[in-house]
């Protein structure tokens, strides 16, 4: 359908192509425009041009937008390419990572003729707040997932009680993050907040820990002891992986739930405590129940509210945000600064199953930041895991190193467009040919993707 009405293009013509190019390109600040002919010559340059790279209209028109702006001189020739990220080379010999995106001209005859050029500056602040509107942060916890957005949403709201809540989530989806949460959120936030990892500890020291004991209790108790009910109280105690608590533990702890007191190890005389307990892990706790390892009593007073955090496998949307929340925080004291990750990097990236959830991929870029260099985070920054799955990848793909010289031009596109699964780019470097020359030549051919 024609957007353009016969009156837009009186209009057009009246005032002069070139001032409503201008005018439009200028208006968009953000954004460096260029046109290049058939041989790669820049044909407009603009005011954003001029801004971004430091090079004037004069220094540039007419000559090849490689000798200007690539910051790796052996390259002779332009590959045009959409949606690529490139490096370019600016007049105080600084580089800088750019977005590319490319419309390529095709004349009356079918040939390509020129490409008009998009160049948006990668920063370590655009992959978070392009569309900030988009992003939930809370208490650390940033998400785009509808899953985990409904999660917060249920974690704001018992904040406001003291319901007993039961957290559900693989290691490393940030159950405590969450258990924090709920605490701040409350009117026990300026009270303490204690944590402790049921699996963490024997039964003997765990009891201990929990509940405290008094002197002479067992060999080394040469004192009282407060356990961590005691020092909670007022405040929050947060039992991680408590499918983990040992059954003779079980109902000491379904007894300060009931009654809000307890008998230290060794005493004789209840302790009054009033704390709000707040569980959490990765097993299904009814599961538990039925293996006989859970007291099911218990596991009603645990999961009053119960809440679940995805896998990070599940939460696509936020592997790109929380890479580049971490990245963020690490250019702030690092000597490295990443303002860019390559494509076959945030591949692996993006592909990755992440079993350690979130804390693996914090892990994952303290990896990148202490072994890498440069301002692009690539594949070799990441850790063994990821290269071995990438060589994986290349070893079973179907793409032949060369291809016979003599192969007919059409038969050569249709098999680079099968072998490829209709993927251009992938496509082009099969049949040895640039994604612009390919387009064209598919085009003469008529053949369909």
């Amino acid at each position: 359908m024609n957007s353009l009405s016969n009156s837009f293009n009186h209009w057009l013509k009246h005032l002069g192509p070139d001032q409503v190019i201008k005018a439009l390109t200028n208006l968009i600040d953000t954004t460096t425009a260029l046109a290049v002919d058939v041989n790669g010559n820049i044909l407009y340059w603009s005011n954003g041009a001029e801004k971004l790279l430091g090079w004037s209209s004069t220094e540039v028109l007419g000559k090849p937008y490689t000798e200007i702006l690539s910051s790796d001189k052996s390259h002779t020739h332009l590959t045009i390419d959409n949606q690529k990220v490139v490096n370019l080379h600016k007049k105080d010999h600084t580089s800088i990572n750019c977005n590319q995106s490319v419309h390529i001209f095709i004349d009356v005859d079918d040939r390509y003729a020129g490409a008009l050029v998009l160049l948006k500056p990668q920063n370590t602040l655009n992959p978070l707040f392009d569309k900030q509107e988009d992003i939930t942060s809370f208490h650390g916890i940033l998400t785009q997932d509808p899953i985990m957005r409904e999660s917060i949403k249920i974690i704001r709201n018992v904040s406001e009680t003291e319901a007993t809540v039961l957290i559900r989530g693989e290691s490393g989806t940030g159950k405590e993050l969450v258990a924090q949460a709920l605490h701040l959120e409350s009117l026990r936030r300026d009270n303490h907040f204690l944590a402790i990892n049921c699996a963490a500890l024997t039964p003997n020291l765990l009891e201990s820990e929990l509940f405290g004991h008094v002197k002479g209790a067992f060999t080394g108790a040469i004192k009282n002891h407060e356990g961590l009910f005691q020092r909670a109280n007022g405040g929050t105690l947060f039992l991680d992986e408590v499918a983990e608590l040992p059954l003779e533990l079980q109902s000491k702890l379904l007894r300060v739930l009931q009654e809000q007191s307890f008998i230290p190890v060794g005493g004789h005389e209840a302790v009054k405590v009033d704390v709000r307990i707040i569980a959490a892990t990765h097993r299904s706790l009814r599961e538990e129940v039925k293996a006989g390892r859970f007291r099911e009593d218990l596991m009603y007073r645990l999961r009053v509210v119960p809440v679940f955090l995805p896998p990070l496998r599940d939460r696509r949307l936020d592997v790109n945000l929380l890479l580049w929340h971490r990245i963020n925080k690490h250019n702030l004291h690092s000597r490295r600064h990443i303002d860019s990750i390559s494509p076959e990097a945030m591949r692996c990236l993006l592909d990755y199953k992440w079993p350690g959830n979130v804390r693996e991929l914090i892990n994952v870029i303290e990896y990148a930041y202490a072994v890498g260099r440069g301002n692009e985070l690539r594949v070799d920054d990441l850790p063994p895991e990821f290269r071995e799955s990438l060589a994986l990848l290349t070893t079973n793909s179907l793409l032949p190193l060369k291809r016979p010289k003599s192969q007919d031009e059409a038969e050569l596109i249709r098999e680079a467009l099968k072998i490829a699964g209709g993927h251009l780019e992938t496509a082009a470097q099969y049949a040895g040919m640039s994604r612009a020359t390919f387009w064209r030549k598919r085009k003469k051919h008529k053949i369909e993707s």
